[in-house]
């Protein structure tokens, strides 16, 4: 008796780390534009992030948390996640 019963939470679905991005710099005020030029990415990966058309490589991660104030392990996990789910 008084075991705990632990429930798992597996949704079927995933979001691409591109748009907690983007939500984020709108959140900071800030346009996709202001976060290539803080970061020195360009704005087309910018852009292909938030689309999901490109991933978030570790350097970039670790810009995001210099500009965001987010751990780049964040990112980086966000993103590993996101593509074993979408594989």
């Amino acid at each position: 008796m008084g075991g705990k019963r632990v429930y798992g939470y597996s949704p079927d679905y995933s979001v691409a780390p591109g748009e907690t991005l983007l939500e984020t710099i709108q959140a900071l005020g800030m346009k996709r534009v202001d976060l290539a030029g803080r970061t020195g990415e360009p704005l087309k990966t910018i852009n292909g992030i938030i689309k999901g058309k490109e991933s978030i490589p570790s350097g970039t991660a670790l810009r995001f948390e210099c500009v965001l104030g987010i751990p780049a392990s964040f990112w980086n996990n966000f993103e590993r996640n996101y593509r074993m789910k979408k594989a």
